[in-house]
Parts: C-alpha cells; sequence; structure tokens
C-alpha cells in the first residue's frame, strides 16, 4: 500500500495541469543519504514517518455490500505517512542551488493547491477498492517540537532546503470480518402456546431452501422429507434439548443441537457451504 501512495504521489506531480518543469522532473523515493546522486533534476519524497492518527480511530464497524453479500468488520486504521520532500539537480555550483530552489518551490506551490489526494490521483489498492474517507493532504507542517538537526544527521548530509508532506490513508486490518448475504425476502412462521411444535426450515449457505433433505429428531422415529420451502414440523416432543440430523444427497450429514422451548419452538438449519 505504501508503493501505491508513491505512485499516487507522483501522479500528482506529473499531472497534465502541473508546472512543466514540474512534470519534467524525476520523482524519486529513495533515501537522500550521503550516496544519493541524481543525474538529473529531481524530487526527492522520501517516506520517513508513518504512525496511527489517533484523532480519526473510530470504533464503529464498518458494512459493505459487493455482490450480494454484506461484509461486517473493524475500521481501517488511519495512518499518516510523512515524506521530506527536496529538490536536486545535477549541475554544480549556483545553477546548483537556483535549479533545486525553483524545482522545490514549483512542488511545494503545486501540492498546496491540494487538501487531498484526489481519486484521479490513486493508484493501485488505494484505488481498487476504493478508499472509505477522503485521502488528506497536509504540506509544509512540522510537527510540535521536531526538529531536522538529528534528521540530517542520520542521512550524513549538510541540511538542505525541504518541506514535509503528510497523506494520511485507510489501511484495513483484516480482523474479524463477518460475511452476510443480502436478505431478499422476510419469511415468517409461528406456532402456538397450546399446541407446541419443533419446527423450522433447511436452508444453504445462501439462505436459499433446500429441497428434499431429510431431517431427524435424534432418539426418535420421527424423520420426514422437506418440501421445496425447506420446512419441516414434529410434534409431541418434550421441552428441553433435541438433536436434529439433517441429509442432503450428496452432502456431509449435519447434526444440530437446540433448545426446544414454549417460546423457541422455531429452529432453521443453514447448512455449511462449499
Amino acid at each position: 500500500m505504501f508503493h501505491d501512495l508513491d505512485l499516487s504521489l507522483q501522479a500528482m506531480l506529473h499531472d497534465a495541469d502541473s508546472p512543466a518543469d514540474l512534470r519534467a522532473a524525476e520523482v524519486s523515493f529513495e533515501t537522500p543519504d550521503k550516496g544519493y546522486a541524481p543525474t538529473q533534476r529531481t524530487v526527492n519524497l522520501f517516506l520517513h514517518d508513518v504512525a496511527e492518527n489517533r484523532e480519526l480511530r473510530d470504533q464503529a464497524r464498518m458494512t459493505d455490500l459487493t455482490d450480494g453479500v454484506y461484509t461486517i468488520g473493524p475500521p481501517p486504521v488511519r495512518m499518516d505517512c510523512t515524506y521530506l520532500s527536496t529538490a536536486w539537480s545535477a549541475q554544480a555550483g549556483g545553477l546548483k542551488v537556483n535549479e533545486e530552489h525553483q524545482l522545490l518551490g514549483l512542488a511545494l506551490s503545486w501540492m498546496s493547491r491540494f487538501t487531498t489526494v484526489e481519486d484521479r490521483f490513486l493508484q493501485g489498492a488505494l484505488k481498487t477498492p476504493a478508499q472509505p474517507y477522503s485521502v488528506p493532504l497536509t504540506v509544509a507542517r512540522t510537527k510540535e517540537g521536531q526538529t531536522m538537526g538529528a534528521f540530517w544527521s542520520a542521512l550524513g548530509i549538510s541540511p538542505r532546503p525541504a518541506f514535509s508532506v503528510t497523506v494520511t490513508i485507510a489501511m484495513p486490518t483484516g480482523a474479524d470480518v463477518e460475511h452476510y448475504p443480502r436478505m431478499e425476502k422476510v419469511v415468517i412462521g409461528s406456532t402456538t402456546l397450546s399446541s407446541p411444535v419443533l419446527t423450522g426450515r433447511v436452508l444453504d449457505h445462501r439462505l436459499v431452501p433446500v429441497d428434499a433433505a431429510k431431517v431427524g429428531v435424534v432418539g426418535t422415529p420421527q424423520t420426514v422429507t422437506v418440501g421445496p420451502g425447506g420446512e419441516f414440523t414434529f410434534a409431541g416432543l418434550e421441552f428441553g434439548t433435541q438433536k436434529l440430523l439433517v441429509q442432503v444427497a450428496g452432502q456431509p450429514d449435519v447434526e444440530l443441537t437446540l433448545h426446544y422451548q414454549a417460546h423457541a419452538q422455531i429452529h432453521n438449519v443453514i447448512l455449511p457451504g462449499p
């Protein structure tokens, strides 16, 4: 995902509406240490800090509907990705300084136009699937108490003009995700307290009724073969724990333990998927 963010920023700098000199410059994401020496005009965006934006943390679970299936899971983590932006020239002396300052100014001016990384710039996993939130972009803002002296020392080079670029992206955690099929219709079943029955329907993993399934109450001679609607009904059973055995041709048998009570007479059986 970080590589896709690199490509998104590159697309922004090379946009058809950006200044011509900026479009013509190389965009690099290499570490600008003492061995870094580009051979042409280059805007270097060095990703040096990745941290969760806790101000944007959201505890509410998110729901997405794709191809008739609801996916429910935890919200993505909002990550601040901070780049150091510098400009580099292959020339020498005053020409080098002039070219670097001009290029850095163009990059700063262009990127300052945007408060977000627009959808047209997003690449790869940042584009498909679409980011659930807008992608904020903050330019030339230094964190409180942050100094660059130690930074340049760690890179082993002399200090040079630079500005920060911080982009906040949403990263999915992939944990505790649940999938549910979209509801197509509502089926209402009814029972009575005076004449209780253990009833329900046999459904596949898509909640489609299963025809011709055999359903039996374990420990009793009661067995039925369900019709097109998947319904079964057993009368004369005692309230308490009961076990149903469901047999479908070509599939493993399924045994379901349930608590049959006056207030809980309807128990659907959902068969596992393939």
